[in-house]
């Protein structure tokens, strides 16, 4: 049995096409909910009914969310349309023939727990280093619009945003995000992973993980202020979101300097103290660890690496 239909109660008001794969929706329920409803970095669910071929049924997915929690305006989604689905009726092709104005189902609950609140807290004073792939940004940006919806005058030094993309076209929000460097001290590189094709463009290239390798490193201290070698837990959280490769990479880089992945299965693969608090973050939805922790050849030299790096930060 296909699922039942939805029945729509949001609209959707404007969308803005950044690339023919990348759209930003901005969805009014018929019932917005109160300002303060989520929590920057939370997620919740869009659907649509599939009309063109109705025994499909519908389709819903989560999708973070991009507007702050205290706007009162439609709430942002930034979506990348998938081109080789795995499911027989995808999300994004029935959301890329939607125009403003029309119809669609909207959750008006959020979840996730991949927020500031919910892993370090508010008021953990360290360097907040997001690392995003795609529209793995948008939690992010929540973040920072909602340091500035609650102050204005906000000082975002703390705030590190690394995004990464195939073409400079696909670093959404990146005008708004370079507005923030400015004029409030965000600290934004984006890195595009496919510079030949992309004439004019001379800002950072690689893929955004690599800025945790080696002498990419190494520049990111000195962007930061950051002494050399002073990229550790004691100065910097790390919070990912993104593909699967991200993440994995971003934890095997940052192994060696200590950084506590926040996953249970992990933590046990690299042998990880319980006491040790986690420094390391990700929005994962698959069940699958990002690394392979079932091989020895993959696991046992990351964990050498972090128990030495544990060990030099407990006795420093």
């Amino acid at each position: 049995m296909p699922p039942k239909p939805l029945v729509y109660n949001a609209t959707l008001v404007e969308r803005v096409d950044l690339t023919d794969a990348l759209t930003l929706f901005r969805v009014m329920p018929d019932e917005r909910p109160a300002p303060g409803w989520f929590t920057p970095g939370q997620y919740c669910v869009l659907g649509m009914n599939n009309e063109a071929k109705p025994e499909l049924g519908s389709v819903r997915r989560s999708m973070s969310i991009a507007s702050a929690p205290e706007e009162e305006g439609p709430i942002e989604f930034y979506i990348r349309f998938v081109a080789k689905p795995e499911s027989e009726n995808p999300l994004t092709h029935l959301l890329w023939k939607v125009r403003n104005g029309d119809r669609m189902y909207m959750r008006p609950v959020a979840a996730g727990v991949f927020t500031v609140k919910d892993t370090v807290g508010d008021a953990d004073p360290r360097l907040r280093v997001m690392v995003a792939a795609g529209t793995g940004s948008a939690p992010f940006v929540s973040m920072v619009r909602s340091e500035l919806r609650r102050n204005p005058n906000a000082d975002l030094s703390k705030w590190v945003l690394l995004h990464g993309a195939s073409y400079p076209s696909d670093l959404g929000h990146r005008d708004e995000l370079m507005g923030y460097v400015e004029t409030h001290g965000l600290h934004y590189w984006g890195t595009v992973s496919r510079p030949k094709e992309a004439a004019g463009w001379t800002g950072d290239t690689g893929r955004v993980e690599n800025y945790f390798a080696g002498e990419r490193l190494a520049e990111l201290e000195r962007r930061l202020g950051l002494a050399p070698g002073g990229f550790l837990p004691t100065k910097a959280v790390i919070f990912i979101c993104g593909l699967q490769g991200t993440i994995g990479t971003t934890i095997t880089n940052l192994c060696a300097r200590g950084f506590v992945p926040d996953h249970k299965r992990m933590r046990e693969a690299l042998g990880v103290p319980t006491e040790a608090p986690a420094t390391l973050f990700y929005e994962q939805y698959d069940t699958e660890p990002v690394i392979d922790i079932k091989d020895p050849a993959v696991v046992d030299p990351l964990k050498a690496q972090l128990g030495e790096a544990l060990a030099r930060l407990a006795g420093s």
